[in-house]
């Protein structure tokens, strides 16, 4: 996943020229002299601290009057992550799309009870990647399909709608880039997470249905997709897809684990909370998403030679182990396309890489120094 190969387009899809650099353009895999070019127009803007965990970590109204749901606006950004998408809609992140991991991780906290460290891993995890470091800004998406003209400059920004690093292959309600509209609502693959919730939940999405849904989708892709990728980082993001919706859209009063389709509508296509909406009941930390896994074990890997050739890959860092996850993510994927920053932008990557760590520091993990300390 991180030779050449895939390097190169992800560079050339990522490059702007400099006289009009996006502030919120990731700087991940261009070359020296494009960096140097881009760090010319761009101010240096030190990141924060993450923030730390809520004092009031309970339920609450957060469809509030402080809150409203407002359209997306022309320009406006949206991508692939129905949460942040929803954040957005309601002013608990910019609503432009345009954000900070430390705004992303309050946001994450106080609309949907998201626990602090999964918050901070992550945000911090796909900044890295998909952010712009120098700047500390962050677009939730890329081009903006549904709501207008893109926003002004040269080249479009992915932001999180590159693939394959957050957004990927084999999502419940988005096609697989492979075949187009992958930042898209799909109707069809939301009438099938329907049909899965009515097969195995008795008419509601809760962790036997995702055990059941995610597996589908992965042989769907296995079968379909020529070009299927399924290894970390997006293999975190792919399992954390799967329960999210369970731990972070159903009403904090109900607190059961059972979300209804319609509910989950709302979220996915409209970007909105249901009207009264309560966040979760206690802060939620994403470890669920193992016994999806569990459900249907499968080996991080992908199609080597065209559809149904999954191949397993023993490099990949697996879902159940965090450390070595964090540990691919510093010294394989920020390494591979940041491979000799200096000056600013090594200064921004060492802090960001340290504030991705502290969301693993609690397990006990070893902080990687891939550039010295």
């Amino acid at each position: 996943m991180f030779d050449l190969e895939y390097l190169i387009p992800l560079a050339l899809a990522l490059s702007v020229p400099a006289r009009a650099f996006p502030a919120h353009a990731s700087l991940a895999g261009l070359r020296t002299e494009e960096w140097n070019k881009a760090l010319a127009t761009l101010k240096y803007t030190p990141p924060p601290p993450p923030p730390g965990p809520l004092e009031c970590s309970g339920t609450k109204l957060v469809n509030d009057a402080d809150h409203p749901f407002m359209d997306p606006q022309p320009g406006d950004i949206r991508g692939p992550c129905s949460g942040l998408n929803t954040l957005a809609s309601h002013g608990y992140i910019n609503r432009t799309g345009i954000t900070s991991c430390s705004e992303i991780i309050t946001a994450a906290m106080e609309g949907f009870n998201m626990e602090n460290n999964l918050a901070r891993f992550t945000c911090y995890a796909a900044f890295l990647v998909d952010g712009n470091v120098i700047t500390d800004k962050l677009s939730i998406g890329g081009k903006s399909d549904k709501t207008g003209p893109d926003p002004p400059g040269p080249a479009t920004v992915a932001g999180l709608s590159t693939h394959n690093l957050f957004e990927g292959d084999t999502s419940m309600t988005r096609a697989d880039a492979y075949f187009g509209g992958d930042n898209n609502f799909n109707e069809t693959l939301f009438q099938e997470f329907v049909e899965y919730s009515n097969r195995y939940g008795g008419g509601k999405y809760n962790l036997t249905v995702a055990g059941e849904y995610r597996f589908k989708r992965i042989q769907d892709s296995i079968a379909t997709n020529p070009t299927f990728s399924f290894v970390a980082p997006r293999l975190f993001s792919a399992y954390s897809e799967s329960v999210n919706p369970i731990n972070f859209w159903v009403d904090g009063r109900q607190d059961d684990g059972q979300l209804d389709p319609e509910v989950a509508r709302s979220f996915f296509e409209k970007m909105r909370f249901p009207d009264d909406f309560h966040r979760a009941a206690r802060p939620m930390n994403g470890e669920n998403e193992l016994e999806v896994l569990a459900a249907h074990p499968i080996e991080p890997g992908s199609n080597i030679n065209g559809v149904n050739t999954y191949t397993p890959d023993p490099t990949s860092g697996k879902l159940a182990d965090k450390c070595t996850l964090y540990e691919n993510h510093v010294n394989r994927t920020v390494r591979s396309l940041y491979p000799d920053p200096t000056g600013d932008l090594l200064d921004a990557l060492k802090i960001n890489m340290h504030y991705f760590y502290t969301s693993v520091q609690h397990r006990g993990c070893k902080e990687i120094f891939p550039y010295g300390q």
